[in-house]
């Protein structure tokens, strides 16, 4: 049967066509037409319970610190692991970038404030809620910033000019670099390279090309796992949260993460048995520790993708048991293939 109009095609009228969209908008749509206006701020709960001083150190992210424990990784691939004034120097090189870390935090917090009040769970936060004042976020931020480039210049010049910089790119990050595709990203995992960095300056030691590449690849697999778990999580409302990722999609980072995973298990594998690191560390026994990295990182690949992980690196590394596990016992074993009895074991003797 000849289906009428089939020949010629038909006009709507406008209200048809209208009622005829998908009310499903795309992505980018959805950003422009649907991102609400941020509400007021209004303290949550918890904030409301806590004082000023309280609310600040909350501010400061302690949590967060852990991302500084890079700066120690000198201390141990550098073989000062026994040394007391090149550990006294490493401690007070992870308690300043504890520092400048929480200063970014701020100034982070101060600039997302309006996104933040749209996010169901960084709208808790002290600065996003109302609970400190912009002033007062901004004035501890100059405070701590004078204070810990101070001491950064202090302990070395060099170690001075990577706090510095640390400081400055991290600042531009909350600005107009995490609205710059794949430059967002780049960004924060420069940002773990100059802690390494900062790290190995402290204590006057080389770190070494594959190190520096094995940071920004992790630095890396973790930042575009963030942001997959954002857009997951927010669907619909991720670009009213974070305009840049109307430019991902959760295919895209999922290529990402894979070429990046796979590099981070290559390169590891083969700074562990190359000759340079052989003659450095006279051993080839790091190969050994291979395992440790792969179950790490599939471990945190299940929880991203099984247990709606990976929003917050720090806490998924705190909050995971067996992840922590695994991260504390290969830096025990790495340690101890270090710092053990010289023993060079060719393989497949």
């Amino acid at each position: 049967m000849k289906i009428a109009g089939r020949d010629a095609p038909r006009s709507f009228p406008p209200a048809a066509l209208q009622m005829a969209r998908p009310s499903t908008p795309d992505i980018a749509g959805t950003a422009k037409r649907t991102a609400p206006p941020a509400p007021e701020p209004q303290p949550a709960a918890g904030a409301r319970a806590r004082s000023l001083a309280l609310n600040l150190v909350v501010s400061l992210r302690p949590s967060q610190w852990t991302k500084n424990l890079v700066v120690l990784l000198a201390l141990l691939f550098g073989q000062r692991l026994t040394d007391p004034r090149s550990v006294v120097l490493a401690v007070a090189a992870f308690a300043i970038f504890c520092v400048l870390s929480g200063v970014v935090y701020l100034i982070n917090d101060v600039a997302d404030r309006d996104a933040d009040r749209r996010h169901p769970v960084k709208r808790r936060r002290p600065i996003a809620s109302g609970a400190v004042p912009v002033s007062v976020a901004l004035t501890l931020a100059a405070v701590l910033a004078c204070a810990g480039i101070g001491a950064a210049f202090a302990l070395r010049p060099a170690f001075g000019l990577i706090a510095l910089s640390y400081v400055v790119l991290l600042a531009l990050y909350s600005g107009p670099l995490k609205h710059i595709v794949i430059i967002d990203v780049l960004t924060i995992a420069i940002g773990f390279v100059l802690r390494a960095a900062a790290g190995a300056i402290a204590i006057a030691v080389a770190f070494g090309a594959w190190l520096y590449m094995l940071t920004i690849l992790l630095a890396l697999f973790l930042a575009l796992s963030k942001r997959r778990h954002e857009l997951v999580l927010l669907a619909d409302g991720a670009t009213g949260h974070r305009r840049i990722l109307q430019e991902y999609s959760p295919y895209l980072l999922d290529q990402m993460i894979s070429v990046v995973t796979a590099s981070t298990l290559v390169a590891y594998a083969i700074f562990t048995i190359s000759p340079e690191t052989m003659a450095k560390f006279h051993t080839d026994r790091l190969g050994l520790t291979l395992p440790f990295p792969l179950y790490g990182i599939f471990r945190y690949l299940y929880l991203v993708h099984q247990k709606d992980g990976g929003g917050n690196p720090s806490d998924t590394l705190l909050a995971d048991k067996p992840l922590l596990s695994c991260v504390a016992i290969w830096a025990a074993v790495v340690a101890l293939i270090i710092y053990g009895p010289p023993h060079v074991v060719q393989w497949g003797r």
